[in-house]
C-alpha cells in the first residue's frame, strides 16, 4: 500500500526540493516534515498538526487533497500514535505531577502533627501549670466602708472563689464579687482553680472604717 510519507517523499524528489526548501516555504519544521514522510507520525504533536502539515505539504507539491488525506486516514492509527506531548515530556508531567502529591500529602501530615502538638502543649501548660490570677481591685490594705469590690482576671475555664464562695467567670476570664465586711482589718482569699485541679490563691487585707 502506498503511503501518504511516501508519495509526499517521491514527489518532492520528483521536483528536487530540498527539504530545506520545503520548511522555508510551509513553515514546518524539518524534523516534522522528515516525520510525516517516514510514516512517523508519533513524532508529531498531536493529530491536528500532523493533518495541517500534510495538507500544507501537499498543497506546496501540488498534489490532490483528498488522495492524500485518504491515504493519511487510512494508515493513521491514533490509538497507537496519538500524542499531545513527547513521550519524555509526559513522563516528566507524571512524574511531576507524583512528586507534587506527596509533597501535599508531607505538608497536610506536617500541619496534622503540629496541631495536634500545639493542643497537647496547650493542655500539658494547664496541668503543669497554676492558673494565672489578675486581680484589679482591691489593693492592698484599701480602706472601705461596709462593702468592698473584689475584680480580676484569669483563665476562662478557671473556677474562681472569694472568702469560699462561687463567682462566676466570663468567656474573657474577668470575674467581679462584692462583699460585705466588718470594721477593722478584713482578709480577702482569692483561690483560683483550673480543671486539672492546679490552685493559683491570693490574699488581699483590706480595712474598713
Amino acid at each position: 500500500m502506498i503511503r501518504v510519507g511516501q508519495k509526499l517523499q517521491e514527489e518532492r524528489q520528483r521536483r528536487k526540493i530540498s527539504l530545506d526548501e520545503v520548511s522555508a516555504a510551509t513553515k514546518i519544521k524539518v524534523s516534522f516534515l522528515q516525520a510525516l514522510e517516514k510514516g512517523e507520525y508519533q513524532h508529531l504533536p498531536s493529530p491536528t498538526y500532523a493533518q495541517g502539515f500534510i495538507r500544507n505539504y501537499a498543497e506546496y507539491l501540488g498534489l490532490p487533497k483528498k488522495e492524500i488525506f485518504a491515504l493519511f486516514r487510512r494508515e493513521y492509527d491514533s490509538e497507537k500514535h496519538v500524542r499531545v506531548l513527547p513521550d519524555t515530556l509526559l513522563q516528566n508531567r507524571r512524574v511531576s505531577l507524583r512528586q507534587f502529591r506527596i509533597q501535599r500529602r508531607i505538608i497536610l501530615l506536617t500541619a496534622v502533627c503540629l496541631l495536634v502538638f500545639g493542643y497537647i502543649a496547650y493542655q500539658y501548660r494547664f496541668m503543669v501549670l497554676n492558673p494565672s490570677l489578675s486581680l484589679i481591685s482591691p489593693k492592698e490594705e484599701q480602706r472601705v466602708r461596709n462593702t468592698v469590690t473584689v475584680s480580676g482576671k484569669t483563665n476562662a475555664t478557671a473556677s474562681v472563689s472569694v472568702n469560699d464562695e462561687e463567682v462566676v467567670v466570663t468567656s474573657t476570664g474577668n470575674f467581679i464579687k462584692k462583699l460585705t465586711v466588718f470594721p477593722g482589718e478584713n482578709t480577702i482569699i482569692i483561690r483560683v482553680t483550673n480543671r486539672f485541679g492546679k490552685e493559683t490563691v491570693l490574699e488581699r487585707t483590706v480595712i474598713a472604717e
